[in-house]
């Protein structure tokens, strides 16, 4: 397929203008791209001038659950905060138990409606995270279903155990008993069943500590799955320090990241996260250190966190509006997040650019700049969108 007379964003170097351009792609993937007249010659499709990006990437999601938590947002709303909700025994585990008694089915079916939300606006890598089961069952049953849902859409999920999201009501009094379970009886069963692709845990003071984070990672290792890391949401525990130890693709959150914890995850190479949604939704006051890791060149991502209690947004694109708008980010530094940055952040080496030999997923839009993609709230652009080469949805 042989793509002419377009606006392209390849997103190398910043948002890689070329005007005039064309892609060639072949087997999924981009053969050539380049100035129009530079082009293979064949039959082509005239894309008539329309901005072109890679295809957006959410590298943070719970996509997954049972359940909805609209009571605790008005609880919030009235003052209850966060984690006082979560020792009263909501929060987390108030969708623990729902999605434990939800069937895969129904899992499957909710799961599908929240996913086709994210790729109707040109996102066409997602991942997906456990974590709202804390059994070894509902675990792999989570994570079940984000494999059946990538083979009933033309996306790519990548499946993220979170066995460590928390530690269940049965095991509050024993954390040893339940990190063994993690580490030696849910991972391990999961991992063997072929759902797993990274390892993820919540390093707060309402979950998992330093000591027993790193427990997990240890366990991940063994079995050569990368990890990455909730950290310093709520307070500064020193979880991106751990996480930088283990050379983790990502540390997530981080609205309390200290100058050492920036300068580590520099160091090692991790992207920062940032969820402005659950900054959003639970009305926090404090702000990541943005500044901090502009001047250390740390790769910043930004993704939904879509998940039922602290983070219901669907929408990638008011993501980037909220980053821009919350956090200070410029318009080029929300693309790159959902782009370039977000797939370095899911360990993939073949997209989140538009250039030769990468994955030929691709996001077409009615805008005259890229720019414009974080200036709407509640407008979705979007015109075509290719993913592995194929239009998923053509241009009208």
């Amino acid at each position: 397929m042989l793509l002419k007379n377009l606006n392209l964003a390849s997103m190398s170097g910043s948002y890689g203008l070329m005007q005039k351009a064309a892609i060639l792609i072949e087997n999924g993937h981009i053969k050539w791209v380049g100035p129009e007249v530079d082009a293979p010659s064949g039959p082509a499709v005239n894309c008539h001038g329309t901005l072109v990006t890679p295809g957006l990437i959410d590298c943070h999601t719970h996509l997954v659950y049972g359940g909805n938590r609209a009571n605790e947002f008005e609880q919030r709303l009235n003052g209850a905060d966060y984690a006082a909700i979560a020792k009263a025994g909501g929060g987390i585990m108030s969708t623990v138990r729902a999605t434990r008694a939800a069937s895969e089915e129904n899992l499957l079916k909710s799961g599908l409606k929240r996913l086709d939300t994210l790729l109707a606006e040109g996102v066409t890598t997602v991942e997906i995270k456990s974590g709202y089961g804390l059994d070894v069952a509902t675990e792999a049953k989570m994570l079940r279903v984000a494999r059946k849902l990538e083979k009933q859409r033309a996306a790519t999920i990548k499946n993220t155990f979170l066995g460590a999201h928390t530690f269940p009501a049965e095991y509050k009094e024993n954390h040893q008993e339940y990190l063994n379970i993690v580490c030696n009886q849910s991972l391990k069963s999961a991992f063997e069943e072929g759902l797993v692709d990274a390892v993820d845990a919540f390093c707060e003071g309402i979950a998992f500590s330093v000591e027993e984070t790193e427990a997990v990672f240890k366990a991940a290792k063994k079995l050569n799955l990368p990890v990455k890391l909730h950290a310093e949401q709520l307070s500064n525990l020193g979880g991106a320090k751990l996480a930088a130890k283990y050379g983790a693709l990502s540390v997530d959150h981080i609205e309390y990241l200290d100058l050492d914890g920036v300068e580590a995850i520099q160091k090692s190479g991790t992207v920062a996260v940032l969820l402005p949604g659950a900054y959003y939704y639970l009305r926090e006051k404090q702000a990541p250190p943005v500044a901090a890791l502009r001047s250390r060149k740390v790769a910043i991502a930004i993704a939904t966190d879509l998940n039922p209690g602290s983070s219901p947004v669907h929408s990638l694109l008011s993501t980037m509006n909220m980053a821009c708008v919350l956090f200070g980010l410029t318009p080029e530094e929300a693309l790159l997040g959902v782009t370039k940055n977000a797939a370095k952040a899911l360990g993939l080496a073949d997209r989140g650019e538009i250039k030769v030999g990468h994955r030929a997923d691709l996001a077409f839009w009615d805008v005259e700049r890229p720019g414009d993609l974080a200036y709407p709230l509640g407008f979705n652009p979007i015109s075509a969108i290719i993913q592995n080469g194929q239009f998923s949805k053509a241009f009208a």
